[in-house]
């Protein structure tokens, strides 16, 4: 079990600890969840890098690294669309799940005709996996932070990481149009 597989496997263990917390009854949840949350947020960035630098990659590793992400990152917007349930917080969570959900299949069905490379993970899919990032954990945290809204401006961010998102996939089927037009 190398390093980074051990890291990504904590990111799944974290998910559950994670809705725990989200739902305690006490004045401090919204920031240890939000911590939490962060803490699978680095460990996602940490785990691919360090496959990397230190020779570790795997087919495990290649296979539960964007599961755990997915994971992750749906849970959390089930759970902020949960809390304020309307349609400012609804649509980009639907888009951005939708998403996720149709890149991955794309992804499976480009693996199967030989051609994965073509839909590998893009600059603008990194960045817009940051954004969400981000974006989700200013949401969980919620709280006004040294006068600034937090809140709203984790809203404003998870629009612009639903925009990236939409963009993203468009690229990565249009990248796939070819064999997909056969």
């Amino acid at each position: 079990m190398t390093i980074p597989n051990q890291l990504t496997l904590l990111r799944i263990v974290l998910i559950p600890v994670f809705v725990l917390v989200f739902y305690l009854p006490f004045s401090w949840s919204n920031e240890v969840a939000c911590i939490i949350f962060v803490v699978a947020a680095i460990t996602d960035m940490l785990d691919g890098y360090l496959a990397r630098k230190l020779n570790q990659t795997s087919s495990l590793g290649a296979f539960l690294d964007p599961v755990a992400d997915k994971l992750m990152v749906a849970v959390a917007l089930v759970l902020v669309v949960q809390q304020r349930p309307d349609v400012l917080m609804a649509l980009p969570a639907a888009v951005i799940i939708g998403r996720e959900i149709t890149v991955s299949a794309l992804r499976e069905w480009m693996a199967e005709i030989g051609s994965r490379k073509k839909v590998a993970v893009s600059v603008l899919g990194k960045v817009k996996t940051i954004s969400q990032m981000v974006a989700l954990g200013f949401l969980i945290f919620k709280e006004p932070l040294w006068n600034l809204p937090i809140f709203n401006i984790g809203l404003a961010l998870l629009y612009l990481a639903a925009i990236l998102t939409l963009i993203s996939m468009f690229q990565y089927l249009m990248i796939a149009w070819p064999e997909l037009n056969e």
